[in-house]
């Protein structure tokens, strides 16, 4: 280490990395020792991201990144190295800002906060976004707020959309840590209107307080009954689901002013086509039919302030990380099998491009590459002769097949309700009544629910044909018109053991696959639908991890205005999946 200590001041960083890797690993099992290193680097790290290019400063600046997560303390006095200049770019400035968030102590806390408070006014709004964040994250790991707290509220006044909805969410999570400071919050939050928060994060964060501390908010019934009738155009079900809950803690604390909406919630819930949002009310609904003090002690018991948020990257990890110090591995934050190893990739880790994936026919004979980089990304596709349908008779064009199954949805869902036939529920007909009556649910003399909305009227061409040329130019050119988060059926989730099983279900609702890649857990699949007797062209991505059942689908349109009516068509034909 003595006679390699002058190259930790060559001007070549690759060296300095290299120097600073070989103290580090030598010294890991002296702690005194390791700790004298970390001293030792920091200057010329330091000086390192000060100069050379910004790539250079970003490479160097990782791993300074990572020696602060390891040991905050050493670089608690140096906060100010890591103060954003205006001429930095982007990525630099958030790897600056998530150090600052983990060098602040009690002496230097008041100085980051100022500072992080004057990028919230900054123009690139997703910096603005980040230091709203870092002051919410300094909140929670300090324990005296006052100063933050008021800094947080600050924000909520500032009229900027992106910096209102960032500080809803972390006043959501500093009420969780701190409820005491419910009083001061709430007042505050009680004069944004919901209608000028449209981001779901922040809108579920405003209904999660509106339902949490309704005793203390004295429009909260209104407002949560406001949202509830616009039910249909709450377009995210995260938010369907808060605002559930919520009208359920408000209807336990002031019944008389929130039983209309909590009524009308369970209807809409119970009628939603979203599997979570419907299986949702339906618990709600069997709950207060069960008990409403039982009911009230399942969504509303008393809590404990959360003492430590979950970290998001395991010790382990982070381990490795440190193991693989001077590679890509830091600068990318997560070890190497993660991102070289294909089975280890996240079902998010594939290109946005088609461009990534390969083209082929069942009998694995190659048909058409499409700047294929990777061919075991590829797992395969339908013949175009089967896409087309067994009773096509050679027409490119037959009629739609999708109509009548849509239609089966909704009856699907009636039986399921427990408004109309109490018993199928195991309860009796006397408790169902009473709860009924008092939703205003489902009785004679009261005005009937609101019908759950009919299915969208599309129909689409069982024999559509698109090459992937078309696809892959429409799929760079078009817009995205809708990007969701679906639940797979656990039938469906172990029913997908290869791609074609899914393939030929799709295929019998007009929707055809053009190409298919990954490997189990992780599957993506690119699908094309054709608008009957139309040329209107629907492109989708989707993203299925098996052993998490979840989907992330990516929709794109020609005419934009039937996206959502397709989606709808699209998650009723997934959710058969596996079930026939």
């Amino acid at each position: 280490m003595n006679l390699l200590e002058d190259r930790l001041q060559h001007a070549n960083g690759a060296v300095v990395l290299a120097t600073a890797k070989v103290f580090l690993h030598m010294t890991l099992s002296m702690t005194d020792v390791h700790q004298q290193v970390y001293e030792r680097i920091k200057a010329p790290l330091l000086t390192l991201v000060s100069s050379g290019s910004p790539e250079q400063s970003y490479a160097v600046l990782s791993h300074l990144h990572l020696l602060v997560m390891r040991a905050p303390y050493v670089f608690s006095s140096d906060y100010k190295h890591f103060y954003c200049q205006y001429n930095e770019p982007s990525y630099v400035k958030k790897l600056k800002l998530e150090m600052l968030t983990a060098v602040a102590n009690e002496s230097s806390t008041y100085e980051i906060v100022t500072e992080l408070c004057e990028y919230a006014a900054n123009v690139d709004i997703p910096i603005a976004r980040e230091s709203i964040r870092a002051v919410g994250k300094i909140a929670l790991q300090q324990y005296d707020v006052n100063a933050i707290v008021d800094r947080l509220l600050q924000f909520l006044e500032m009229e900027k959309d992106y910096v209102t909805a960032e500080a809803l969410v972390l006043v959501k999570d500093l009420l969780r840590k701190y409820p005491q400071w419910s009083h001061d919050c709430i007042a505050v939050v009680g004069n944004i209107s919901s209608q000028n928060v449209q981001e779901p994060k922040a809108k579920a964060a405003l209904i999660w307080m509106l339902g949490e501390y309704s005793q203390d908010m004295s429009d909260a019934p209104y407002i949560l009954e406001s949202l509830t009738e616009n039910w249909d155009e709450e377009h995210s079900a995260e938010v369907r689901l808060h605002l559930l809950t919520a009208v359920m803690k408000c209807f336990f604390k002031r019944p008389p002013e929130t039983q209309k909406a909590l009524g009308a919630a369970l209807a809409s819930g119970l009628a939603d086509f979203h599997q979570d949002v419907h299986d949702r009310a339906l618990f709600y609904y069997r709950l207060l039919q069960h008990n409403v003090t039982d009911a009230e002690r399942v969504v509303n018991p008393p809590k404990q302030a959360v003492s430590v948020f979950a970290d998001t990257q395991s010790s382990e990890v982070k381990d490795r990380i440190f193991d693989e110090f001077n590679s890509l591995s830091v600068v990318y934050q997560k070890p190497s099998y993660m991102f070289t190893d294909k089975e280890h990739r996240g079902p998010f880790e594939f290109s946005d491009e088609l461009g990534n994936l390969a083209i082929r026919t069942e009998s694995d004979v190659p048909v058409h590459v499409v700047e294929a980089n990777d061919k075991d990304l590829l797992l395969g596709t339908s013949e175009k002769e089967e896409s087309r349908g067994s009773g096509t008779n050679g027409s490119a064009y037959t009629a739609p097949l999708y109509d009548t199954s849509l239609l089966s949805t909704a009856t699907q869902v009636q039986p399921e309700l427990p408004i109309s036939n109490p018993a199928a529920a195991g309860l009796s007909p006397q408790s169902s009544l009473a709860i009924d009556d008092l939703l205003g649910l489902g009785l004679p003399a009261a005005p009937a629910p609101t019908p759950a909305p009919s299915p969208p009227s599309l129909k689409l061409n069982a024999g559509a044909v698109l090459d992937p040329g078309t696809f892959q130019q429409k799929w760079r050119q078009l817009p995205i018109c809708l990007s969701e988060e679906l639940s797979v059926s656990p039938q469906g989730a172990a029913a997908l053991t290869t791609p074609q099983a899914l393939l030929r279900h799709m295929q019998g609702h007009s929707i055809q696959c053009i190409a298919s890649g990954g490997q189990s857990p992780n599957l993506k699949f690119f699908f094309f639908a054709q608008k009957a007797e139309e040329s209107s062209i629907f492109l989708i991505e989707c993203k299925i991890n098996t052993s998490s059942a979840k989907t992330q689908i990516t929709i794109k349109a020609d005419d934009q205005s039937m996206s959502q009516a397709f989606s709808t068509l699209f998650q009723s034909a997934l959710s058969r999946f596996g079930t026939s």
